[in-house]
């Protein structure tokens, strides 16, 4: 069974196209198919829409969210209730091609757990497009996953993933990297990229600045995730060296010049110097400090899937999982 995730906000004229052309292509490949529509808070006939086409196919199924929370969220809901081996993603406005799901497959038989989908042909405005490439090249630079098109929303995964990646906030362009940095295997494909028919991009400039702050936050979480002292604690430590070597320098001098070595008189009081150093130990202590809460809190109450990813099992281990 392939299950495929579509989050849907105010596409309420795409979507019977886009079912049809999703059967189409389950006809001609003998797909058994697991349709999951999650209208995240739309405020137009998108819900009408999915009910009817619920109605008509046992294949589909529809989730509607209270208000909106956001594609990561939808596509979490989606997940968490998808009931295939695979698990496709695209979205609702036509742009994505429903006829490129069979190499999509084809290619996870490549030993592959992730297929991202890579519209070299991109028919967007360039205000779109030059910044995506741009932050796309950044997110290589910074993560190591070498994908041309992290903001692509058709994606195939393995469903074992979503026990181990957990989605929040925008992190839904990151799923690839997240997956990467445990042990899955990541690849991409070229695809058709179509106009768009209908509506409007939900997405403006400021994805762009929230995509940033997110790469960080993948970023950390990949990098130091199980190990947050040792990048908070060890800015602190640099800082509060720093910052103690000045007050050891300021303190000496302080000291010698008041030997009658003829030595001009150093006065503390409004240097810029002291406030620097004082400035350095307090954020240098601070630092260690949230690293070392940061610790505690992982070794007490632990992240939310395990600090380890299992591919295989043999022996007795392969037994008790039949048992």
């Amino acid at each position: 069974m392939l299950s495929i995730v579509i989050p849907v906000y105010n596409e309420a004229e795409s979507l019977v196209t886009l079912h049809s052309e999703l059967a189409e292509v389950a006809g001609a490949e003998g797909y058994e198919l697991d349709v999951i529509f999650v209208d995240d808070g739309s405020t137009d006939d998108s819900w009408k829409v999915i009910q009817q086409l619920a109605a008509v196919d046992a294949r589909v199924r529809g989730l509607r969210f209270r208000r909106n929370f956001g594609k990561a969220a939808a596509l979490s809901a989606g997940f968490a209730h998808s009931q295939g081996e695979l698990v496709m993603t695209l979205d609702a406005d036509l742009q994505d091609d429903p006829r490129e799901i069979p190499r999509f497959l084809a290619a996870m038989k490549n030993n592959l757990d992730v297929v991202s989908g890579w519209k070299k042909v991109r028919n967007d405005p360039w205000h779109k497009v030059y910044p995506s490439r741009m932050f796309n090249a950044l997110v290589r630079k910074l993560t190591g996953v070498k994908l041309h098109d992290h903001n692509c929303g058709m994606k195939c995964y393995r469903r074992e993933i979503f026990d181990e990646v957990q989605l929040y906030g925008e992190l839904h362009r990151f799923v690839p990297v997240l997956a990467a940095s445990r042990g899955y295997r990541v690849g991409e494909i070229e695809i058709n990229h179509r106009p768009r028919k209908f509506g409007h991009s939900k997405y403006g400039a400021g994805r762009f600045i929230k995509g940033f702050l997110d790469l960080l936050t993948v970023k950390f979480l990949t990098g130091f995730g199980q190990r947050p002292q040792h990048v908070l604690g060890s800015i602190g430590l640099v800082s509060f060296v720093i910052g103690a070597v000045l007050m050891i320098y300021l303190t000496g001098y302080w000291i010698i010049s008041r030997m009658d070595l003829g030595i001009e008189v150093l006065h503390l009081s409004g240097r810029p110097l002291l406030l620097y150093s004082i400035a350095l130990l307090l954020l240098g202590g601070q630092l260690m400090s949230i690293g070392f809460l940061a610790e505690l809190f992982i070794a007490y109450h632990g992240p939310h899937g395990k600090t380890y990813s299992i591919c295989e099992r043999a022996g007795n281990e392969e037994k008790k999982d039949e048992g």
